[in-house]
């Protein structure tokens, strides 16, 4: 194919659809093969439900809002185009580079062939549009505005929150002693703690896989093997174990200082040393597995 009709032939496709499906045959003529005066970003996945790809249906959904927001912008050109390779209808391809995982996103410039930084770091910068877009504008300068479809969830949860604290402000409001419980507020406020020191503003962020599984072994991995980065998974994992200890706390403070029986108080003893120790151990492991070298263990490596 001439230039002219590659060119015209994907912007009738981009028209019609923001990102191009493609099989192996059109991934030959349209991106591996010279001319082209364009760059194409390629999404490859695996999206049919027997390969059980959360993480691909996930990155799919961010990949789609920055194709929009590209398709649907002023700037919009011919310069670069959004594509998608999926393992069921293009295994010859990912057989042809090599590629053992998904989702995967590469840039095919305009000029020669993929260089290191053509690749994204998925692991590292999650799949985001907003982080997608920055890649993009730095191995294309193309700069895209990322508009994402309104989410109403936000303010009705915020609406929800107020009409519970006014029906709890109006029906008890002779007596608003509740607002003084020490108690509630410290369980509230452990409960933000352990959700902020879990890593949970990090995946609000980033955007981060749920979890990795191998489109090709099957194995899924819910602890990222890197310090640079995380699973949700992963987050969900420190924040029972971040709980565990602090219940083994607890129960330890309160055996010290309640004014139950000895018999009570020794079995909360324990129970509190034995949570410690044990969610301890597990947290130190996970610390083990993403800092390589790491020299110290606690009951088990």
């Amino acid at each position: 194919m001439v230039l002219s009709e590659k060119v015209n032939q994907l912007m009738e496709w981009a028209s019609k659809r923001s990102v191009i499906r493609m099989n192996g045959d059109k991934f030959r003529r349209l991106v591996k093969a010279p001319p082209r005066n364009y760059s194409v970003i390629v999404m490859f996945t695996a999206l049919q439900p027997h390969r059980q790809c959360v993480v691909c249906k996930q990155a799919d959904e961010e990949y789609q809002i920055l194709a929009n927001s590209w398709r649907y912008s002023s700037a919009f050109t011919n310069k670069i185009f959004f594509a998608m390779v999926d393992f069921d209808e293009g295994s010859d391809v990912f057989q042809m580079l090599n590629m053992n995982s998904a989702p995967t996103f590469i840039n095919f410039p305009a000029k020669g062939k993929p260089k290191r930084g053509d690749t994204y770091e998925l692991q590292v910068r999650g799949f985001a549009a907003e982080q997608l877009a920055r890649w993009v504008a730095d191995r294309t300068d193309v700069h895209i505005r990322v508009i994402r479809p309104p989410n109403y969830a936000g303010p009705l949860m915020l609406g929800l929150l107020l009409a519970v604290i006014g029906g709890l402000v109006y029906l008890r409001g002779s007596n608003l002693d509740f607002l003084y419980n020490k108690t509630g507020w410290a369980f509230a406020a452990l409960c933000f703690v352990l959700a902020m020191t879990s890593g949970q503003m990090w995946n609000h962020i980033r955007g981060p896989p749920y979890a990795h599984k191998n489109p090709h072994t099957g194995q899924v991995n819910y602890i990222h093997g890197s310090s640079q980065a995380q699973f949700v998974a992963e987050t969900h994992i420190v924040l029972l174990f971040n709980g565990g200890v602090t219940l083994g706390m607890v129960l330890l403070h309160e055996a010290a200082t309640s004014d139950m029986d000895v018999g009570k108080r020794k079995i909360m003893c324990i129970a509190g040393i034995g949570l410690v120790v044990l969610f301890f151990s597990w947290l130190l492991s996970v610390f083990r597995s993403k800092y390589h070298g790491y020299p110290y263990s606690f009951l088990m490596s």
